[in-house]
């Protein structure tokens, strides 16, 4: 198990204290009409040990200030009437719930490992992830939106010692023009064929779609469940398979075989609630016959020719000949998905594009090279370095949007740590004697 199945397993534990902490239980904050109990801390100080975090001096004035800090952005919440999107919280729970289940191999042993039932699970989750939602909303009041000019971003870097410039590691932006091999009309049919006999079979009472997933879904993921996938909301299914997925009314029986980006699917109801839909599916893909992939080849080489020539830019190569939609628009240039912008460090890439670029220099191009795309199909692709920005240390020139949000961060905490200050007035704090020695990063807990 990685090291955020842990960080999510301790933040739902949290939630649990009486359970996972076998200590006599004591009050050790009071504030407004909310207890910070001496459980909480040390499961906030379990977790954050789980997750790798160190608190610097003591855990028993830094925890206990944390959690009181979220209980002031709560109380100011219910008074300000702000509440979580529930459709966004549920997303994010069964999310994380199909996450676990992912981690741990089944539905049953999750249950078993938290020694409770999934509704027990799911909502001690929901009152988790409302909560952060919460406060995250709160926050955003708090700061508002803040504007930040040239002028101040350039001040704030000045006034920055040389030893906290950070170093900026190698930032590069690649476009790609990616040809697919062709699939025969046959391959499609053959496929086809094979998921209309899984239907007749599971229809038949024959075999049970689970093991079919197993043993020849080419979703690798699902297939490990037995084809399950967890729920799931409308806008998190791409749409021709949504459309059949919520269609579906009983679970004895299969999907006719639906077409997506993907591949041909069926696909068997297990249960609807809401406006989710969690339903088993199989995924297979025709493919390609080795004449066909050569052919492929053959034309990506003839586009590389045509490079070479300068009788067009990769740009207008693109916008002729790529076959990925996700960057055709913006002429081949990759989005990073992490940041939304089009600089990647090099770990980003995918493992594909990282291996052909890794040795070029800004301008260049690569030779051919197969790869497996967004939707796990083999196409076959070259890549353009657009710009490449070698490691260095932070200058406003060529990383002007990075001090700004740095910039903006501050400016951000300057702004929470007035409200807190502010707040810390009106609203009740008990702290007991035995917890109050401490160097607070708010001093006005104790009046």
């Amino acid at each position: 198990m990685n090291n955020r199945f842990f960080a999510l397993l301790f933040a739902i534990s949290f939630l649990s204290s009486a359970r996972a902490v076998n200590v006599i239980d004591e009050v050790a904050w009071v504030v407004g009409d909310e207890s910070i109990l001496l459980s909480d801390v040390e499961e906030y100080r379990q977790r954050m040990r789980y997750e790798g975090s160190s608190v610097e001096g003591d855990p028993y004035c830094y925890i206990p200030e944390q959690l009181a800090l979220q209980k002031l952005y709560l109380d100011q919440a219910k008074i300000d009437s702000i509440t979580a999107d529930e459709k966004v919280v549920s997303n994010q729970v069964e999310m994380r719930i199909t996450y676990l289940i992912s981690q741990v191999g089944s539905k049953e042993k999750l249950e078993e490992y938290f020694n409770q039932d999934i509704a027990s699970l799911r909502e001690e989750l929901t009152e988790m992830v409302t909560n952060q939602q919460i406060i995250q909303q709160m926050q955003r009041k708090i700061v508002g939106d803040t504007k930040v000019t040239p002028a101040e971003v350039k001040e704030f870097f000045k006034s920055l010692p040389d030893d906290s410039i950070p170093e900026i590691p190698t930032q590069i932006e690649v476009q790609l023009l990616t040809v697919a091999p062709a699939v025969s009309v046959k391959a499609i049919e053959d496929v086809k064929a094979k998921l209309r006999g899984f239907k007749d079979r599971v229809d038949a009472k024959e075999t049970e779609f689970s093991t079919l997933a197993i043993l020849y879904s080419e979703d690798k993921e699902s297939a490990k469940h037995g084809g399950e996938l967890g729920f799931m909301g409308r806008g998190q299914l791409v749409s021709e398979f949504a459309d059949v997925a919520f269609s579906l009314r009983d679970p004895s029986r299969v999907s006719k075989v639906v077409e997506t980006e993907f591949g041909f699917h069926i696909m068997q109801l297990i249960e609807k609630s809401g406006d989710k839909v969690n339903v088993r599916h199989i995924l297979m893909k025709p493919k390609s016959t080795l004449s066909e992939k050569n052919d492929a080849m053959k034309r990506l080489d003839s586009i590389v020719a045509v490079l070479d020539s300068s009788v067009m830019s990769f740009e207008q190569a693109v916008a002729l000949y790529s076959v990925d939609k996700g960057s055709k628009n913006s002429l081949g240039l990759l989005t990073n998905p992490k940041t939304g912008s089009s600089k990647f460090q090099m770990s980003e890439l995918p493992q594909d594009i990282a291996k052909a670029v890794y040795r070029l220099n800004q301008g260049e191009i690569t030779k051919p090279f197969m790869m497996v795309d967004s939707k796990g199909n083999e196409v076959y692709a070259i890549a353009k370095v657009k710009t490449l920005l070698k490691a260095h240390k932070a200058n406003v020139e060529d990383d002007f949007m990075a001090i700004k949000a740095a910039y903006q961060e501050q400016k951000n905490a300057e702004l929470l740590k007035a409200w807190v200050l502010e707040k810390q007035k009106s609203i009740y704090v008990r702290i007991d004697p035995k917890w109050r020695n401490c160097d607070f990063q708010y001093p006005g807990w104790i009046k």
